[in-house]
């Protein structure tokens, strides 16, 4: 499994914490150096299940200037919304693990990553 992190965010810090207590194999992305393009936010959102303004962190500066709050939420505008996530990558949600089965999981809770564990092999 791979698993996108900011270091300097708590959350990414704990679900690091909980995977190694369970003895996980896992892959560190720092998503802030290592920017996923379009394509791979696509596949992301696809193994999510989510749409790209559902992983967005609107609070961020950069959506405040990007005006994300009024853009539209729907088909018309999803390519705009994940070229701002390949242009912006402190605005995708963390952590995102993507697990050995094709799934994946935004794993901000201890309930959440332990949920990623149960889709990967140890």
């Amino acid at each position: 499994m791979e698993i996108w992190i900011n270091p300097a965010c708590s959350k990414c810090r704990s679900a690091l914490t909980l995977l190694d207590a369970e003895g996980a194999e896992y892959t560190v992305r720092r998503y802030l150096e290592d920017v996923p393009g379009e394509d791979e936010i696509r596949a992301v959102l696809e193994r999510l299940g989510l749409e790209p303004w559902d992983i967005t962190r609107t609070q961020e500066a950069a959506a405040k200037e990007l005006g994300l709050k009024d853009w539209p939420r729907d088909a018309s505008a999803r390519d705009r919304w994940i070229a701002a996530l390949a242009g912006h990558p402190k605005l995708i949600q963390r952590p995102i693990i993507t697990a050995d089965d094709g799934t994946a999981l935004v794993a901000r809770s201890e309930e959440a990553v332990r949920e990623a564990l149960s889709h990967s092999k140890r």
